[in-house]
């Protein structure tokens, strides 16, 4: 009933366009390059005119009017063909952040700021940062989706199931600045401010801004605290008709982790079950009891030590840096240019009762000559990283008239150490800050160093055929080289290689009239091999399965074909679009026992992977104040072979995969919002429907039920005094549901339930917002 319901809205949006008046469309856009700037984009969706692949843009107006502290992530969902998920409240709780697009997971998409590479935003990135720590949210100017390939000029290695855009905001003309207060559920309050230098004529119109955030908030559940602290300092200055850009900004980021839940968890603990903080005694008391006796009882309804820990967290600080030469040289030739750098120091802790302090008499660590005062029966585990990488990307393009040819490079080195350590804590009480770096571990478990080298060339030709007809056909080239030597814990040295030198594009748009265009593209990507010990070929930390990769296995890929129709009117804009991807040497890890213990996975190549599905947004604008948009978007992902493997004996294992649904890939996704905006009022109601999805590669047990949740956002601009208020409301109908899943990473199956690899998602929650603009 709810997918009858929510295709008839998203249809009623399609097919409204007949029933509205005529229009000229904006001007045919460059078919290979991003959408307008974001001054020139006045829809807060805009639906990629011009474009030969499927894109759509959002701009600021949209991100500022969910909660503040939202992660952007949270407005693409709306997008078509879109799942985001996250345990929390604004999207940014980055252990449970996920993002996939048409059966793609999010460490197969590729992710840029101004240009410059995030790596795959996930968690313990080994070559990027989350978007959330890379800029504050109110210092973006909008967001660029390619749901299929990415541009060739995007600078990424993994972006084989589409790219994500971000764009930051230039500083201001004019003097000024704007401050900003919020309070809400969970004691969560957050302060933002920005002040605009403005154009300084006495140095060239050199213009700035510097901002800083500082957010605070309790868990939804259980015990701990998440926070965050950002600084970002942009400055431009004008070169004739080109500019000198410059940015730094910096993020320092704590949270603490919710626990994994498994279905069997939710039925016998509550959806509300998490871990031990701030119960020392009883994370104690359970440690003890699984160390000391063979079939521990334990307290209440805990029946095994993974049901909970103390606490579990993550702590990040990260330094992103870049300047920007974009300048043409002449009427007919343009030259752009960045330089960047990125340094992260970080930790992952987990409180684990799997290997206690050394004081402790059983110890293996124990000294009794000199027994250490860190005598509980737990320890602080941790992974820790360490990141400094240093990039360029170039680019020129040549306007021939009816042939725009441009070519460009991207070069980045990046050195990375991965370490897993633990530390002592004292059984009384805790003595050790739970959001703070640790410091002096009584055992090394393993170090790596690893460094990857990255290149990447593309060129491209967009020709202009006639006023209607546009053709971009081009390709890039991608190599990397992924180095790792073990430092502690074993002699690992090895050396991988991801390359193709020939990964084609080709796509056309052509202008049907002043109201339709079609568009079509097709697309050849690469996947590079992770340089990391907890994900990747390397997760194996094996040097004869790392060989084994070298000799065997081919980094994954895919070619997407893709076509459809936009529509545009006074008061209706919209696309419908088809695709077909076919994705090769899907490389999977399947996890070991609980994930959070950090056993190596077991590395398959599980074969190629079909997806196919259809997509449909649009915009109505029934009222100069009123408008309503939908989306719906249909996906059949499926692995098209069985997997073959050896279990522990070496005998061969048979998974049978083949027809089955690839993991995380929702079939139906349906969104709606409706929304009110009259130049001081304001508000809106989004609905978003996600399908059921699977954690289990067979689909043998692992399916997650469908959920739909709704937010609010209510608001008032009083112009004359340059102030708005807004309440938003979370999960308006607190709804139960499990948001993240394969938290833990995927199974092959789960028939009993009892895998921990998901993650409920928030109750209802409210906040307040103030905002000041001078």
């Amino acid at each position: 009933m709810k997918i009858a319901l929510f295709t008839s809205v998203a249809a009623f949006a399609l097919l409204s366009a007949g029933m509205v008046h005529a229009q000229d469309a904006a001007p045919v856009a460059d078919a290979a390059t991003a959408p307008a700037a974001a001054d020139q984009v006045t829809e807060v969706i805009v639906y990629g005119q011009g474009q030969s692949r499927q894109t759509q843009s959002v701009k600021a107006e949209d991100i500022t009017k969910l909660a503040p502290g939202t992660s952007p992530l949270k407005v693409l969902d709306k997008l078509p063909g879109v799942s985001f998920q996250s345990a929390d409240p604004f999207g940014a709780y980055e252990w449970s952040t996920r993002i996939s697009v048409r059966g793609f997971n999010q460490n197969q998409m590729g992710f840029t700021l101004d240009g410059i590479t995030l790596g795959d935003m996930s968690y313990g990135n080994y070559n990027g940062l989350h978007i959330s720590r890379a800029i504050i949210n109110e210092d973006i100017a909008r967001a660029d989706l390619s749901q299929g390939a990415g541009s060739l000029d995007s600078a990424t290695s993994s972006n084989m199931g589409g790219t994500l855009k971000f764009v930051s905001r230039d500083p201001s003309e004019t003097l000024g600045g704007e401050l900003a207060g919020t309070v809400g559920s969970d004691n969560m309050h957050r302060v933002y401010g920005r002040f605009e230098t403005g154009a300084i004529t006495a140095l060239g119109g050199l213009r700035g801004y510097i901002s800083a955030v500082d957010m605070k908030t309790d868990k939804w559940k259980g015990g701990g605290e998440q926070k965050q602290q950002q600084v970002d300092a942009k400055a431009v200055l004008p070169i004739g008709e080109g500019a000198l850009s410059a940015f730094v900004n910096h993020s320092q980021r704590r949270e603490q982790d919710y626990q994994d839940m498994s279905f069997e968890m939710i039925d016998r603990l509550g959806y509300d079950w998490d871990n031990f903080q701030p119960n020392w005694a009883l994370a104690n008391q359970v440690a003890q009891l699984y160390q000391t006796q063979a079939t521990p009882t334990y307290p209440g309804n805990i029946t095994t030590v993974d049901d909970a820990y103390y606490y579990g967290g993550g702590v990040r600080d990260d330094t992103l840096a870049g300047i920007s030469l974009n300048l043409p040289v002449s009427d007919t030739l343009k030259f752009n240019a960045t330089i960047y750098n990125h340094t992260n120091k970080g930790q992952g802790l987990w409180v684990t009762p799997y290997l206690p302090s050394p004081g402790v008499s059983y110890s293996p660590f124990y000294n009794a000559a000199d027994p250490s005062s860190d005598d509980a029966y737990v320890s602080i585990r941790t992974t820790e990283y360490d990141i400094n990488r240093t990039g360029a990307i170039g680019g020129a393009t040549l306007d021939l008239g009816a042939h725009q040819v441009s070519a460009g490079f991207w070069v980045e080195n990046n050195d990375f150490n991965q370490a897993r350590r633990f530390y002592g804590e004292t059984l009384a009480a805790p003595h050790r800050d739970s959001l703070g770096f640790q410091s002096n571990p009584f055992y090394t478990q393993w170090e790596y160093a690893f460094n990857t080298k990255t290149t990447q060339l593309y060129l491209q030709d967009v020709w202009t055929v006639t006023d209607a007809l546009k053709i971009n056909y081009g390709f890039k080239s991608l190599e990397t080289t992924n180095k790792v030597n073990q430092l502690v814990g074993g002699t690992i040295n090895a050396e991988l290689k991801s390359k193709d030198t020939f990964l084609p594009q080709v796509g056309a748009v052509y202008k049907v009239n002043t109201h339709y265009e079609v568009f079509g593209s097709y697309a050849e990507n690469m996947d590079a091999y992770v340089s990391a010990a907890t994900s990747g070929p390397f997760s194996s930390q094996s040097q004869a399965n790392i060989d084994y990769v070298k000799t065997s296995l081919k980094p994954e890929s895919s070619k997407t074909l893709e076509g459809g129709l936009r529509i545009r009117f006074p008061q209706f804009s919209g696309v419908a679009a088809l695709y077909n991807v076919k994705f090769d040497n899907r490389i999977l890890a399947v996890t070991q026992g609980a994930g959070i213990q950090g056993n190596a996975p077991v590395l398959s190549n599980v074969g190629g992977v079909t997806s196919q599905g259809v997509e449909l947004a649009g915009t109505y604008r029934f009222t100069p104040q009123w408008k309503l948009y939908a989306s719906y978007s249909y996906n059949d992902s499926k692995y098209e072979d069985d997997v073959h493997s050896f279990d522990g004996a070496g005998n061969p294992v048979v998974t049978p995969t083949k027809g089955k649904t690839v993991v995380n890939t929702p079939k139906n996704l349906l969104k709606t919002e409706l929304g009110y905006d009259n130049g001081a009022l304001f508000g809106s109601l989004g609905v978003n429907f996600t399908g059921k999805r699977y954690y289990t590669y067979t689909n043998i047990g692992g399916e997650v039920p469908s959920s739909t949740v709704s937010d609010l956002t209510v608001g008032y601009r009083f112009e004359t005094i340059g102030t708005t208020v807004q309440l938003n409301v979370t999960n308006l109908t607190d709804e139960q549901y499990i948001s993240t899943i394969g938290s833990n990473g995927f199974v092959n199956s789960d028939a009993s339930g009892t895998t921990q690899t998901i993650l409920p998602g928030a109750p209802r929650q409210v906040f307040l917002n103030v905002r000041k603009t001078f």
